[in-house]
């Protein structure tokens, strides 16, 4: 039992850092982003996500990879916010809204969990602290970002509770 779940465990290890070393280069075109974040959140159906929008925009984008990163985003948001049912509170709730700031798109994922206790590991490879979790959902994330000339950060929201994803990519 000990072996087997040793070579399960780096069986998922290695599927999960071929992922990571294989990402192609962004094929971009333009995709509109309310229909990019309705196809996203489309998918998920624990929780529903409320879409507070933003202006219309069209981004230049790999729209598979964008989405890839939008439904890990959406993901990791429901799962925060489904923690905190066991604390009582009212909710929970995922948000998603874009804004056009100084050249870029600033897309947001705003969650009502219980927030990032520790920040300082949230973009190490293989780092996690889900008991199913591989640990690049983040790594991966950050990289399709940043391959779009953009960026990902995550924080606690102050004063409300929950976290905040934000990407940032060229307007």
């Amino acid at each position: 039992d000990i072996i087997a779940a040793r070579a399960e465990g780096l069986a998922r290890f290695m599927e999960a850092y071929a992922r990571l070393a294989r990402l192609p280069q962004p094929k971009l075109a333009p995709a509109q982003l309310t229909a990019l974040v309705q196809r996203v959140v489309a998918l998920e159906t624990r929780l529903p996500i409320h879409v507070l929008g933003g202006p219309d925009i069209t981004l230049v984008c790999d729209s598979a990879q964008i989405e890839q990163l939008l439904i890990n985003l959406v993901k990791n948001a429901v799962e925060a916010s489904l923690e905190q049912r066991a604390t009582g509170r009212a909710g929970p709730t995922v948000c998603v809204r874009w804004r056009k700031a100084a050249g870029v798109v600033e897309l947001l994922i705003e969650d009502d969990g219980p927030g990032i206790a520790q920040t300082t590991n949230l973009f190490v490879p293989f780092f996690t602290t889900k008991p199913e979790g591989s640990g690049i959902g983040l790594v991966l994330c950050r990289q399709i970002a940043e391959n779009h000339g953009g960026s990902l950060s995550l924080a606690n929201r102050s004063g409300t509770g929950g976290c905040v994803a934000t990407l940032r990519l060229p307007a």
